[in-house]
């Protein structure tokens, strides 16, 4: 009776693992570049292999930096002056396409003036105008005028993602039962998830303009709200080694943190080296951080990359 019973459990555990095998293999696409349509169910987000990318043809390598082109929606307030002409002068000229959007108009820099103060309502009317002046962008980027974006890592992330599919990535954090993505940190809407969510804006029971009675949740709550009625959930935007893309500090803040934690390996414990985003920063580390990013080269030194993803046309981008 052991040895039939023994015999049993083991058939049982070889069927269970051939079940799984032939699970695995079926999700599998060789060589494809397009997203499955249950990839956006995942959580986390990676960043496509660079291996695998050499091994294109020079043609394919071509039409895929082309293809991936970014809408960025940058939300301001005339208190954030200083901010405001920062970003515009520095990242944002990296977009494809970037928009102000203020509370109340201002002399000194040109906006799309919603005249809204309600934060959430000022989101909502925003993306509204993104999604009605899209064109053929099929990636947009909603940031506050803190953050310090690396477009060229962002079109990285989504290179190989299918913007018919519903993706809302960035740096996710959980309440109670809830995932959304932190607004400080930059978040990435697909196509298809700005579509759903134009729809849901039009049902007030589920998605309202200006939150519940009863209580306020957050702007970056409410937006996952919203998008969870339609199916789109949070996603972590990671590099391949599952480290984040988008940090909701400063570079000089994770440097000291990282310095504290592991001091013999700073830079390896502080972030990405595809980061997409920093934030909580001033207009002076903003200028740092573009001298930085897009202007210091260490003689003889290449990296070799893949891809080359050109400045829009016309910009006056570094």
């Amino acid at each position: 009776m052991l040895s039939e019973g023994s015999s049993f459990i083991k058939g049982l555990l070889l069927g269970s693992v051939f079940c799984l095998v032939v699970s695995l293999l079926g999700s599998f696409s060789p060589g494809g570049w397009q997203s499955s349509p249950s990839s956006h169910l995942h959580h986390h987000i990676k960043a496509p292999n660079k291996e695998t990318l050499q091994g294109l043809p020079e043609a394919q390598r071509l039409e895929l930096s082309q293809r991936v082109r970014v809408y960025c929606a940058i939300m301001v307030q005339p208190k954030d002056l200083a901010l405001w002409v920062t970003a515009r002068d520095t990242w944002s000229k990296h977009c494809d396409r970037a928009e102000f959007y203020t509370s109340e108009s201002s002399k000194a820099v040109e906006a799309i003036d919603l005249q809204e103060q309600d934060e959430w309502a000022r989101i909502r009317k925003a993306l509204r105008h993104v999604y009605d002046n899209a064109g053929d962008l099929r990636w947009f980027f909603l940031a506050r005028p803190t953050t310090f974006a690396i477009i060229e890592n962002l079109k990285y992330l989504v290179l190989d993602k299918d913007p018919k599919q519903p993706f809302y990535i960035g740096r996710t954090a959980k309440s109670g039962e809830l995932e959304y993505v932190e607004y400080e940190s930059g978040i990435v809407l697909s196509h298809e998830a700005l579509r759903r969510l134009m729809e849901v804006f039009e049902d007030t029971e589920k998605c309202p303009e200006r939150g519940r009675t009863l209580w306020k949740l957050s702007e970056e709550k409410q937006l996952a709200e919203c998008l969870k009625y339609r199916g789109v959930f949070a996603e972590n935007g990671e590099d391949t080694q599952g480290k984040g893309l988008f940090n909701s500090r400063s570079v000089g803040s994770l440097i000291s943190a990282s310095l504290a934690q592991d001091p013999l390996d700073v830079v390896e414990s502080c972030c990405s080296d595809m980061a997409v985003t920093f934030s909580g920063m001033t207009p002076n580390q903003m200028q740092v951080m573009m001298f930085g990013v897009y202007r210091l080269r260490p003689y003889g030194h290449t990296f070799h990359d893949t891809l080359a993803f050109l400045p829009p046309v016309g910009s006056e981008n570094d």
